[in-house]
């Protein structure tokens, strides 16, 4: 399958600090419920009619293709505590025996995997998710690293990207260092807000030095990059406990933020049941965090990336989007669009050839399948080539906020005004707004567009129209 490629254009982000335009009162009227795109189609499209022996398929096809790059990710679902905002699949258990005999199913699906990319299994990236992922000993990662060695082979230290998530509440100093050494080059610290009164209602106290320290650490350990996830319109959030919290979160000088919305779903998340509709600001200052986000961090220097992504002009993924490179997958933006992406561990999701594929949801279910020797596949799609034309238009918009139409015409059998005439007449109609930028060869998101690029991309998105009455995804904005 052919990815479209930019043409001789250059890229809409060469600017070193591209500015992104505030519209409050487009964003207000604008804003919708609508997908994140960390694929396409999106996982609530995936079905039971794809499973393992179909996972088995799409991996031979990879290996007709020739040698590809791998990206792993490996999901570590527990928790010792709830924080009241999260939507991750995660058990909160302090029975630590329930980590041992999972970290034992874990890596029997390692090795099956690693036998079945057997060849092929050089890998280029690695991430740990959960839940918490240090919720593992220091000794239980240890072994399942040296476990990961020996199933698959990895880029040397200097060009693999090895990530892992840490709560700074559960981690030492000397576990940072243990955690460099094990491997790993990347890390990225949950924080949401530093405001005390807003930790607490979230369940989730967390000093600031504490997270400092672990940043320091971090640093001294020699790790390549530190990253930081921030949330807005969590409950008791102010404009001005928003702005204290971003004052802090520069000082601390990490080369990557995450600013999050909080999306409040409380009939999906259970937790969230526990968040006092009364406590939450309202959209209008919600909005107003949001600018207070992308000015602040403008105004120290940081590139924005795309959605709620921020990074450092040196940091990877801001080289990857000015050379035209940037993807995006579970994990959010990534510098490896050339990798296939195989997922371990309970409710994981993995991208291989055209396809997309989820283990079981459920421990017992991931157990019950393993134990029949099978991987733990309970779901998937195939993508049909008019699902890969619309991925590759939906990935080169939110990556790079402009598409050459050239370009896929050139990778895929269509004209393109023939074949997206509907999509066409509704990008007008966003072009109307001061979204997007329509000419004869290029659609290209506006400074102002680069917020709603979610409502952009969706335009493209076939299966939309056919979607159940109820809410699936959170506010675009």
């Amino acid at each position: 399958m052919l990815e479209a490629q930019p043409a001789s254009r250059a890229p809409a982000t060469t600017a070193p600090n591209p500015v992104v335009e505030f519209d409050g009162d487009l964003l207000a009227r604008l804003g919708k419920s609508g997908p994140r795109y960390t694929s396409y189609p999106t996982a609530d499209r995936f079905g039971a009619d794809f499973g393992y022996r179909d996972y088995l398929q799409a991996v031979a096809g990879v290996r007709t293709r020739g040698k590809r790059l791998l990206s792993l990710y490996l999901h570590i679902p527990f928790c010792e505590s709830v924080c009241y905002y999260c939507a991750c699949n995660k058990i909160v258990t302090r029975r630590r025996d329930k980590a041992a005999t999972y970290l034992s199913y874990l890596k029997r699906e390692v090795e099956m995997q690693g036998l079945l990319f057997a060849g092929m299994n050089d890998v280029a990236q690695l991430h740990f998710g959960g839940g918490t992922p240090t919720y593992l000993t220091d000794a239980q990662m240890g072994e399942l690293m040296a476990h990961l060695r020996r199933c698959f082979r990895f880029a040397p230290d200097e060009r693999g990207e090895y990530s892992i998530e840490v709560d700074p509440r559960t981690v030492s100093i000397e576990r940072v260092h243990s955690l460099r050494r094990q491997g790993f080059n990347r890390i990225s610290l949950g924080v949401q807000d530093f405001d005390p009164d807003v930790q607490r209602a979230v369940n989730r106290v967390q000093p600031e030095a504490e997270t400092v320290a672990i940043i320091d650490a971090a640093r001294a350990a020699d790790f390549r990059s530190v990253s930081i996830d921030l949330i807005y319109g969590l409950p008791r959030q102010t404009l001005a406990s928003m702005a204290r919290t971003l004052d802090q979160v520069v000082e601390a000088s990490p080369d990557r933020i995450s600013v999050y919305h909080y999306a409040h779903m409380p009939h999906l998340f259970k937790p969230q049941r526990r968040i006092l509709s009364a406590e939450m600001p309202d959209s209008d200052t919600k909005l107003r965090m949001l600018q207070l986000c992308i000015e602040r961090l403008g105004a120290a220097g940081y590139v924005y990336i795309g959605m709620d992504h921020f990074a450092k002009p040196g940091d990877d993924l801001a080289v990857a989007q000015r050379q035209g490179r940037l993807h995006r997958n579970f994990q959010g933006y990534s510098t490896h669009a050339d990798a296939d992406l195989v997922a371990c561990g309970v409710s994981s999701i993995g991208a291989v050839g055209a396809t997309y594929s989820q283990n079981a949801k459920t421990l017992d279910e991931y157990y019950e399948l393993i134990d029949r020797n099978e991987l733990p596949v309970q779901r998937g799609i195939r993508l049909s080539m008019d699902d890969a034309l619309r991925r590759a238009i939906i990935q080169q918009l939110m990556c790079q906020f402009e598409l050459s139409i050239a370009a896929i015409e050139q990778a895929f059998p269509i004209v393109f005004e023939h074949h997206f005439a509907d999509e066409l007449a509704a990008l007008r109609a966003l072009q109307a707004d001061g979204l997007v930028q329509l000419d004869a060869g290029w659609i290209s998101v506006t400074l102002k567009g680069r917020l709603l690029i979610r409502n952009v991309c969706m335009v493209f998105d076939r299966y939309l129209a056919r979607q159940a009455e109820g809410p699936r995804h959170s506010q675009t904005i």
